[in-house]
């Protein structure tokens, strides 16, 4: 691993001294979660990782994999996000009730800082969780290091975490429900089902499931999009329709992938 390189981030750490890690099992906070642990050691520094209906399984199955393998000192929490009806109601600032959930427990857990795995490239989007995250004073080692998401492939690969280094962007399951349309854990568990069945049986290089006001969006990459033969489109309608639970009736159709497209911006503000 070149030292050199990942100097200004180890330091940013030592500064530190310690605490805890939100750890959703994503790219950029595997990585931190990782480095961290090398720099600090388990007695000084804890992984937390939320356990809800808006976390893909896969994700907390490798949070859990990396965890024993790496010997890292994790706890699992319910951040209790779905108590709240703020959240469940799928306003614009959704990230911001989420997150001030999930802040709010690791502090009622930890008594040293907490980190999360924002990165400089984070700072352009419109991101409520951000404001969350400042209300609860949560460092962000990255943007203090002056990094972006590449620079975070880059030090995974350092790691030897050649898996989460390539792990594609997948932000939480509820970011696929449109805003305004009630959070439902039912919902989210047939997203994670149809995604996950999805990635395992075509080869595209982004899904994306989404609840929309018409129902069921499934969204491909265009190239996978228009590969897809009208055989194979209707195959993967009938098993979309087929993993619904006996309560959930929508109609199912493709679009190509758009980023946010679930996203439905205030026009005026984006104040919280």
């Amino acid at each position: 691993m070149d030292s050199n390189r990942w100097a200004p981030l180890r330091g940013v750490l030592k500064k530190i001294r310690g605490g805890a890690i939100a750890v959703s099992g994503g790219v950029d906070s595997m990585t931190l979660a990782a480095f961290a642990h090398q720099i600090l050691g388990a007695d000084d520094i804890c992984m937390v990782h939320a356990i809800s209906p808006a976390v893909p399984e896969a994700a907390t199955a490798r949070v859990r994999a990396h965890s024993a393998r790496l010997g890292w000192s994790l706890s699992e929490v319910d951040a209790g996000e779905f108590d709240d009806p703020r959240y469940i109601a799928n306003p614009v600032n959704r990230c911001f009730y989420c997150k001030s959930n999930l802040y709010r427990t690791l502090r009622s857990i930890c008594d040293g800082v907490i980190m999360s795995g924002t990165n400089t490239d984070d700072l352009s989007d419109y991101r409520p969780g951000l404001q969350a995250a400042a209300h609860n004073d949560v460092r962000h080692p990255y943007v203090e290091a002056d990094m972006d998401k590449a620079s975070i492939r880059s030090l995974a690969r350092s790691l030897k975490l050649n898996d989460i280094s390539e792990l594609p962007a997948s932000p939480c399951l509820s970011s696929r429900v449109e805003t305004g349309t009630a959070i439902q854990a039912p919902h989210l568990a047939l997203i994670d089902n149809v995604e996950t069945w999805l990635r395992k049986t075509i080869s595209a290089e982004t899904v994306r499931c989404r609840i929309r006001q018409q129902g069921m969006v499934i969204e491909l990459d265009s190239t996978s999009l228009d590969g897809l033969s009208s055989d194979q489109r209707r195959s993967i309608l009938d098993s979309a329709l087929a993993r619904m639970p006996k309560d959930v009736v929508m109609a199912v159709e493709f679009a190509s992938y758009q980023r946010g497209s679930a996203f439905v911006r205030a026009q005026k503000t984006l104040a919280v």
